[in-house]
């Protein structure tokens, strides 16, 4: 099967220059209307008093061409197919399309199916009248020993230059030379690791997983070595390795960095901070990217491409464009890290001692550490079976500080505040935090003059707003809300937990979880099962009851309501 968006495998090239040309920024795109099979898109704001630059080559490596058609860079654009050259044809209609007395210029990238059409085109205009000229990119420095050195993403630096002069109104022979100069001053290098995807193709990866290929073309084709790494500061390190052999020692640089279609932005991020970091740091004047700008469809790749400056080259190179595609260059920035004071929150306490609140916090932590069995297997029909672990980790971080006599038992809004801190360590995941916002929320709201129960039921309001469920959604609010409403109203908590016990009783009746793991499962998978968090308070409650005299007493209770 193929891995790629399209319609009409006949019709592809064509659908994504209509893409390109309707979200143009400029509105200054215009496709000219002829054969299907020859796509050219031109500047419909051209003065053909001036020299006009004209490049394309195979679709599959956009931006490039039509996204860098517009002021002070390409006066027109030939898309071939995927990966192929345009025809002989239509590069003629081009230039007759766009040429003016002033004549044309023709950048071409060094393979042999863009030399011959590009070339033969470029004859037939000259029988016509034209004046053309051509620039051939070599940019590709991975393969030494080859004598037709490839053209990659460093053409485009060639088309900024150019686009520059021309705008500027130099002769054709001054465009050309000025070219011609800076075609001496660009060197790219790219790795991958791994190829491309083509339409209605399947691909075949020969790069070995954990490895990149350095050298990989904008086609697939092979490079020069596979390299056991795939670590950003290596990699980056040996290509800038093989661009130094090549630039002038102190030289102002401008540097590229491309994506060649597959690489996340957090991933070609990383990568710019390299180039930062590396060898070229004190020559880097300008960055251009980190950005997609001659891709090869999506091939997990980027490439760095390196123009050396002087004061002509640089007025070029930060000159402003009217393109959707080219990336202004700015100059790097360091770093800027500015101090800051952490904010303390961390409680603090004197542990201090209170019996009646020893016991109903022993009970709790106990009870729920005895449940992790139980409460695993009911969370292993309608979640990941990991609740039971969950609360029990959170008791026994809590037990273990109330064993340690290092607890404010006596001072109930302290004591939620230091329990909430450490369930949202030990807990782990979203069941700590919320649990961390109950207690937390809970102590605030005693510390404002609540009850207990108030500050019980504020606690659940603030999960439930975080949290973003409600009673009905299977979780332990099915269970924790009827009770601490019923405790609220009667003060009863003998009836409490009878409310604790339905509530969770009645998550086995719903075939809807809206909230959770669960939310994931079907009604058939949720009929029948009852919700462990649920069963926990329930059992929790109900522990409190039997063993907790002092909460059978309602004198006692009352005096934590309001």
């Amino acid at each position: 099967m193929s891995n790629f968006f399209f319609n009409d495998r006949t019709n592809l090239v064509n659908d994504a220059i209509e893409g390109e040309v309707i979200a143009s920024p400029y509105k200054n795109l215009t496709k000219l209307d002829t054969d299907p099979s020859i796509r050219i898109v031109v500047r419909n704001d051209w003065d053909k008093k001036k020299v006009a630059v004209i490049s394309g080559g195979g679709a599959g490596h956009e931006p490039a061409h039509l996204g860098f058609v517009g002021k002070n860079m390409l006066t027109a654009a030939i898309c071939g197919d995927i990966f192929a050259s345009p025809s002989v044809d239509a590069v003629l209609t081009a230039i007759t399309a766009v040429t003016g007395e002033a004549g044309c210029l023709l950048i071409i990238k060094n393979y042999t199916g863009d030399r011959l059409n590009f070339g033969l085109a470029a004859e037939k205009a000259k029988q016509l009248g034209y004046k053309v000229e051509i620039v051939i990119v070599k940019d590709d420095i991975s393969l030494p020993e080859n004598k037709q050195p490839r053209g990659i993403a460093g053409t485009v630096f060639i088309h900024k230059m150019a686009g520059y002069a021309a705008e500027m109104g130099k002769t054709l022979q001054e465009v050309k030379q000025f070219v011609d100069r800076v075609n001496h001053q660009v060197y790219s290098i790219g790795i991958a690791m791994s190829g491309c995807h083509l339409p209605m193709a399947k691909s075949e990866d020969r790069v070995p997983e954990g490895s990149i290929e350095l050298g990989l073309g904008i086609h697939g084709e092979p490079g020069v070595s596979t390299l056991s790494t795939q670590n950003s500061r290596e990699i980056v390190n040996i290509m800038v390795e093989k661009l130094l052999s090549h630039i002038p020692q102190g030289a102002s640089l401008a540097v590229m960095v491309n994506n060649l279609g597959g690489v996340s932005p957090t991933e070609m991020s990383i990568l710019t901070k390299e180039v930062y970091h590396s060898s070229l740091r004190n020559q880097l004047s300008w960055i251009v990217g980190p950005a997609p700008i001659v891709t090869a469809l999506d091939m997990k790749g980027f490439s760095l491409s390196v123009l050396v400056l002087d004061d002509e080259i640089e007025k070029a190179l930060i000159s402003p464009t009217e393109t959707s595609s080219w990336v202004h260059p700015v100059q790097p920035t360091p770093l800027i890290v500015l101090p800051v004071h952490s904010v303390e929150t961390k409680v603090q306490y004197t542990p201090s001692q209170d019996s009646c609140v020893f016991k109903v916090v022993n009970i709790v932590t106990q009870t729920l550490s005895d449940l992790e069995d139980e409460l695993n297997r009911l969370d292993a029909k309608v979640g990941d079976g990991d609740t039971g672990a969950t609360f029990a980790a959170g008791a026994r971080g809590v037990a273990e500080l109330l064993n340690k006599n290092q607890l404010p038992l006596a001072d109930i809004s302290t004591l939620c505040l230091v329990v909430g801190e450490r369930l949202a360590v030990v807990m782990g995941g979203s069941s700590g935090v919320l649990m961390s916002i109950f207690f937390t929320s809970m102590g605030q709201k005693i510390a404002e003059g609540q009850g207990v129960v108030d500050g019980l039921l504020y606690g659940l309001k603030q999960m439930k707003h975080y949290g973003g469920a409600d009673v009905g959604d299977r979780t332990l609010i099915d269970s924790l809300q009827p009770a601490l409403e019923t405790l609220k109203i009667s003060g009863d908590f003998a009836q409490a937990t009878k409310a604790a016990e339905i509530g969770a009783e009645n998550t086995a009746k719903s075939a809807k979880a809206n909230a959770g793991r669960s939310s994931y499962l079907s009604g058939d998978s949720l009929m029948g099962n009852i919700d462990p968090g649920a069963v926990a308070v329930a059992k929790v409650f109900s522990a409190l009851l039997a063993q907790c005299s002092e909460l059978k007493n309602k004198s006692v209770l009352l005096k934590y309501l309001r």
